[in-house]
């Protein structure tokens, strides 16, 4: 039965690791709190041009990695030694990728989308629902640094040098 009143909805705390299971993607709920843990990587206008436009794919094994995309901008630097640290991310709004998103989930395989919202009851509908993915919006302005020390490493970067920090994909 359906919650009459906003405050009728129960927000369950629910913890997902990556790659997240069909099963636990069905058993999420409107309201539902979720923590995740493991691999995501994330994906801004650059990376969908490369593999929706272009039709270049994924980075190989990466979708064994996660099935989670993060629309954001990470504060990314390079340490002396050469590896990479993401101090900050900021969610970047989910609109802006709609006319990519069916493609995207079609090549990209991906079930689990998280940004800044902005998505229409009919885009969640028409994009989400047939592939069997659910969306999660981060929550709150000005966190970019406490989300940033959540991240324990950069596994890999992807598309540095044609993208650019902002726009390349990172593996997290």
């Amino acid at each position: 039965m359906a919650a009459e009143r906003l405050d009728d909805v129960r927000m369950d705390e629910i913890h997902l690791t990556t790659p997240v299971p069909a099963h636990d993607l069905r058993a999420l709920k409107l309201g539902d709190v979720v923590y995740l843990s493991g691999v995501l990587y994330t994906a801004r206008e650059g990376v969908y041009r490369q593999v929706v436009d272009k039709g270049l794919s994924l980075p190989p094994g990466l979708a064994d990695l996660s099935n989670v995309t993060f629309h954001c901008s990470p504060a990314a630097t390079v340490r002396p030694d050469g590896s990479h640290a993401v101090e900050a991310v900021t969610a970047t709004a989910s609109f802006r990728f709609g006319k990519s998103m069916a493609a995207w989930f079609d090549r990209s395989g991906a079930k689990v989308i998280v940004g800044k919202a902005g998505l229409t009851e009919r885009a969640y509908r028409e994009w989400f629902v047939p592939h069997g993915a659910v969306y999660l919006t981060t929550v709150g302005y000005g966190l970019g640094a406490t989300y940033g020390r959540s991240i324990t490493r950069v596994r890999d970067v992807h598309w540095l040098k044609e993208l650019g920090i902002a726009q390349a994909l990172w593996v997290l």
